[in-house]
């Protein structure tokens, strides 16, 4: 199963994090030194989720992030679910 958010669109980006070497200015050492830039996956933090829809008197099974189930809460799961043309 893919990790994209069915509300929102989300998915995995690539990036970079800052590689650091060395010891502590306050350990003795000449202090820490960027040495390189690492590759790195920045994945959204999905959820899979059974969601009543009291519109259609059923559940529905859903892949979605965090931010799209508090905005799911805030406006509600069937106008949420329409805008993202899945109903």
């Amino acid at each position: 199963m893919s990790r994209i958010c069915m509300i929102s669109g989300a998915k995995p980006f690539r990036g970079r994090r800052i590689h650091h070497s060395g010891k502590a200015k306050k350990e003795g050492g000449i202090g820490l030194n960027h040495v390189k830039k690492v590759n790195r996956t920045f994945t959204p933090n999905l959820r899979d989720k059974r969601i009543w829809v009291p519109e259609l008197n059923t559940f529905v099974k859903l892949r979605l992030t965090a931010r799209s189930l508090k905005t799911m809460n805030k406006n509600g799961a069937f106008n949420v679910l329409k805008k993202a043309g899945l109903l």
